[in-house]
């Protein structure tokens, strides 16, 4: 309930607000009992403060501006979640494909007892000896390779990659940092400095220590799959980096990427990719930083971090997580050597996080692990991955507006096209496909530079009948869609190009043809606008 006052203004309304003014906003609190549609026995309670249109209106005046909700021109406010699936404030069910965040399933009853059983018990900082930190990062470590064993926690992802940035530069004492195009690694003031998808778009300019390499993108990239050898191409573009660095007098203090781009939109390096690159950056003196928040924990399926498709022969020498590792509880991790955690050391400053590792989190943390292993959920990732990437490239084969399909186990990209030869980024369509989606109660984004790609990350209990009610959706959307705006049939578009850029083993990619659009040479006019292209001009009765 909203907090009640009794001055001059209203005895028992809002603070600083008259009688009126709070019959308006600040509604009794409703409770509604459902039977959820998808769960089967249970029952819902569905609590609101505020009706939707008064949430949105105090959203407006108490929340930044700058902080964007999912489907901002006809927003969805839930209220109650379980498992892959979320609830609107009238009971309505939505299958969640983007959460990644309520990674074992969205109200896990063992992760809430967990908290809760602690809770009741202690909560304090990590000054204090306990347990619960020390088994965590036990556990924590086995899952990854044997030098990677020394642990600092965090609370989000940001915090995590920031406490990399720190560690790299203390280690030899070098300063500059390399990155890919599109990279996002967090929002502190440090991390858009390193972060293209980001400081291209605002007023900042890209720190003279801070180098771009491009993205290893074998589809819409500099080099792509009917190049012999992509993965060294990407890699001598991050080696002559280095050597102008070194010619400037700079030197590298770490390379980082994530081990799967996400917001660059869902692109999977070539294999052979990173082993190159950290033995340019490793002989320049700097270090290797793998960025698991967006894919770790058993996304990909048939690993536990997503840097180990890569091959065994691939160690980083610091690997940051975050947003799943909680299931919705704030915590992050950066793990990383002994070499580098005793360097970290020796610079005289203490680090300390207030709640970093906490009692509570900690016992969150372990419960999340538990619960992977116990209900095989990489196993799960692999199955429903392997069968939607199949749903999806028979798709692929009957839409044209589909370019590409590209992930690896519960993480998977849709990259929509207007043209496959040319491979113009189909931007307005994508918007057009996740609301569309959105009425039909399945949840997508789009994202990437062009915003065209439409990412899939559900939970990682998300089942094959969750995946065939999905595609079965965006079929019939992009069926409709691509009778308004009368694209070439399928039998019309070029298929022959070669297929030579080698992916991970994991990794399902189907690509075609050539030619692509400078990332920044949108050909939109306006990001959620109608391009002038005719292809791209969708018909008022499917506005929306």
């Amino acid at each position: 309930m909203p907090p009640v006052t009794s001055n001059a203004q209203g005895k028992g309304t809002p603070r600083g607000r008259t009688a009126e003014a709070a019959r308006g906003l600040a509604r009794e609190v409703r409770t509604r009992e459902r039977e959820p549609r998808g769960a089967p026995g249970s029952r819902a309670t569905m609590c609101e403060l505020y009706s939707k249109p008064d949430t949105l209106a105090l959203r407006r005046k108490h929340i930044g501006p700058s902080c964007k909700v999912f489907f901002a021109a006809d927003p969805i406010k839930i209220v109650r979640a379980q498992r892959q699936y979320m609830f609107d404030e009238t009971g309505e069910q939505y299958l969640d494909c983007i959460n990644n965040v309520a990674h074992v399933g969205h109200c896990h009853p063992d992760v809430v007892k967990a908290a809760l059983k602690q809770m009741e018990l202690l909560n304090t900082n990590s000054r204090f000896l306990h347990d619960n930190i020390v088994e965590y990062a036990r556990r924590l470590a086995a899952t990854l390779p044997e030098k990677l064993s020394v642990c600092y926690f965090t609370n989000s992802g940001s915090e995590a990659n920031d406490l990399a940035l720190r560690l790299a530069r203390q280690f030899r004492g070098h300063q500059d940092v390399i990155t890919l195009d599109h990279a996002y690694h967090g929002h502190l003031s440090s991390l858009i400095e390193i972060s293209p998808y980001k400081f291209r778009k605002g007023k900042d300019v890209k720190k003279a220590f801070v180098h771009v390499a491009p993205t290893p993108d074998t589809y819409r990239g500099k080099y792509r799959e009917d190049h012999a050898d992509p993965a060294s191409a990407y890699a001598e573009e991050v080696k002559e980096i280095i050597e102008e660095a070194h010619n400037s007098g700079r030197k590298i203090a770490a390379f980082i990427a994530e081990s799967m781009q996400s917001c660059g939109g869902q692109i999977i390096p070539p294999a052979g990719y990173f082993q190159k690159v950290a033995e340019y950056v490793h002989r320049a003196g700097g270090v290797f930083i793998a960025d698991e928040v967006q894919v770790g924990f058993g996304r990909v399926g048939k690993h536990f971090w997503s840097f180990q498709m890569h091959g065994e022969d691939f160690v980083p020498d610091i690997v940051t997580m975050g947003k799943p590792m909680g299931n919705g509880h704030p915590m992050a991790c950066v793990v990383t050597t002994k070499e580098i955690a005793e360097a970290f050391s020796s610079s005289g400053m203490e680090y300390f996080n207030t709640y970093g590792g906490n009692p509570v989190s900690s016992a969150v943390g372990l419960a999340v692990l538990n619960i992977i292993e116990n209900e095989d959920l990489q196993g799960n990732a692999t199955r429903v991955g392997d069968y939607l990437t199949e749903l999806l490239n028979k798709q692929k084969a009957k839409h044209t507006l589909i370019g590409d399909i590209r992930g690896i186990g519960l993480f998977i990209g849709i990259d929509l096209v207007k043209d496959r030869q040319k491979r113009t980024p189909a931007t307005d369509e994508a918007q057009h496909v996740i609301y569309k989606m959105k009425e039909k109660r399945v949840l997508l984004s789009a994202d990437g530079p062009h915003r065209n790609v439409l990412k899939i990350k559900p939970p990682m209990c998300f089942t094959e009948e969750d995946a065939k009610f999905m595609v079965d959706k965006l079929d019939e959307i992009l069926t409709v869609l691509e009778e308004a705006i009368g694209v070439q049939s399928e039998s019309m578009i070029s298929e022959d190009a070669p297929c030579r850029a080698k992916l991970p083993n994991e990794a399902h990619s189907e690509q075609l043809g050539d030619g692509t659009l400078d990332p920044r040479e949108n050909p939109s006019p306006k990001r959620n606008g109608l391009c002038t292209d005719k292809h791209s001009l969708l018909s008022k009765r499917l506005k929306t």
